[in-house]
């Protein structure tokens, strides 16, 4: 009973994932109609499309405010009404105009739930599962990926052309509202009752669920000694002290490094490349149909291995799989040698790489190294770099390949893949099978009250 429980409560938050990848995908489908329908010119057309990364960028900033003052329950239920409003307004939209102000809300909700989401998800989830729990919200992004592709598809097929873009965005009302009736019947987190509103007894009965090893007054000092007063009046002042330079340096490069992969460039301009190797369109389209289901299943993968095997081992494998794969496109291009499926096949094996990576790590990692009274400006921080350096390269990808060609840049994600591995070698601390506040004492940014509690844990690897 007690693990159905924090299963329920650790896959309704990830509702917000599914939202979020739906939401990002679902566009691809009503882009070219949308053009049509409200004659767009390219720029204004570029512009509607990219609206909602506009908001994503503002909502993964600013997210980590309401989290940080009103509460994770709470917004998370404003993340369901966005997500809600946006696909309604959407659909319904008389104006294009309309339209860009619906997706930016969209957006914003998409910023925010990868935030929230994460993070919420770890303060609830005893360190044992805690892995694999916070990675369902990057299972339920690729989910909603698919998703997205499967109902466009369906849609496209049986609707009338001049309305499918409508019933494309409008469908998003249906997951949208099941997320906002699940998350009203989730607990609020137990860290944020006790650092930021001293609700110990409330606190108590939610961690009695969550603790596996029944230990609850021992989780609630632990808690408690995270610096409640300081937790109360916490700002962004307070984040950016030196106390957590480190956390911060080790979410900004781990989000900088996810990005510096081309993850973003190779999923949305999947067909491009393929066309380039000389595949025919139809060819290049069923291949990102493969790209789809592998992120999936190597997503599930790295979703059953990361309490097991650890954060950093899976960091290792992917950038390993990164390094290859990237290195052999690249090679391709230079040499001009495009041999059948070689590069679609590269391209999966990247993917998958991604997936068991990156992609199962960083929003778990992200939760797990900031200490409870910032940890709502710490996930913002590494959220909203995520985004920004995906605007980044998304945008100038493609003038980029049309100035070099894809050999010098797939050299140049190879490169920072070394980087990377750099980065998960000497730098990157492990994280599973400990809680949140042992991890700050295994950080070094912890009270001396704290430490009296969990003194087996080291300051450093």
């Amino acid at each position: 009973m007690r693990k159905r429980k924090i299963f329920f409560w650790a896959i309704t938050a990830a509702l917000g994932g599914f939202l979020f990848g739906f939401d990002t995908a679902v566009i691809s489908g009503a882009e070219r109609q949308i053009q049509v329908f409200f004659e767009l010119g390219d720029r204004l057309h570029g512009i509607t499309v990219g609206m909602a990364l506009y908001g994503t960028i503002i909502g993964a900033i600013f997210g980590g405010y309401p989290a940080q003052y009103f509460g994770r329950k709470l917004s998370l239920i404003a993340i369901a009404i966005l997500f809600f409003a946006s696909a309604i307004g959407s659909a319904l939209a008389p104006d294009v105009y309309t339209l860009m102000f619906f997706r930016f809300i969209g957006g914003l909700g998409i910023g925010a739930s990868s935030v929230v989401g994460p993070m919420y998800i770890a303060e609830i989830a005893p360190a044992k599962y805690r892995g694999r729990l916070t990675a369902l919200f990057q299972f339920n992004i690729v989910l909603g990926i698919l998703i997205a592709y499967f109902s466009n598809y369906l849609i496209g097929t049986q609707v009338e052309e001049l309305v499918a873009w409508r019933w494309m965005l409008g469908v998003e009302t249906i997951p949208a509202a099941a997320f906002l009736i699940l998350v009203a019947k989730v607990p609020e987190s137990p860290r944020w009752l006790i650092v930021a509103r001293g609700k110990v007894e409330e606190a108590r009965e939610i961690l009695n669920t969550v603790t596996v090893n029944g230990d609850v007054d021992k989780e609630v000092e632990a808690i408690k000694a995270s610096d409640l007063e300081e937790g109360k009046a916490a700002g962004i002042r307070t984040f950016f002290s030196s106390r957590f330079k480190f956390p911060i340096i080790l979410a900004f490069l781990i989000a900088f490094f996810n990005q510096m992969s081309g993850i973003n460039a190779i999923i949305y301009f999947a067909p491009r490349i393929f066309e380039q190797t000389g595949l025919p369109a139809d060819a290049a389209l069923l291949s990102t149909v493969g790209v789809g289901v592998v992120n999936l299943i190597f997503t599930m993968l790295g979703l059953l291995l990361i309490d097991k095997f650890g954060r950093r081992h899976l960091m290792y494998i992917g950038s390993f799989g990164y390094i290859i794969s990237l290195t052999a496109i690249a090679y391709a291009f230079f040499a001009d040698t495009f041999t059948g499926y070689m590069v679609p096949l590269l391209v999966f094996v990247f993917i998958a790489s991604h997936a068991i990576g990156q992609g199962a790590v960083i929003w778990v990692f992200i939760s797990e190294i900031f200490p409870n009274v910032v940890r709502s400006f710490g996930n913002s921080l590494g959220s909203s770099t995520h985004w920004v350096f995906a605007a980044i390269i998304t945008t100038n990808f493609v003038y980029f390949e049309s100035q070099f060609g894809g050999g010098p840049i797939f050299a140049f994600f190879a490169f920072m893949m070394v980087l990377q591995l750099l980065f998960v070698w000497k730098v990157m601390p492990e994280s599973k099978n400990i809680t949140l506040e042992e991890m700050e004492v295994k950080l070094g940014i912890s009270t001396k009250e704290l430490e009296t509690i969990a003194p087996e844990v080291k300051k450093s690897e």
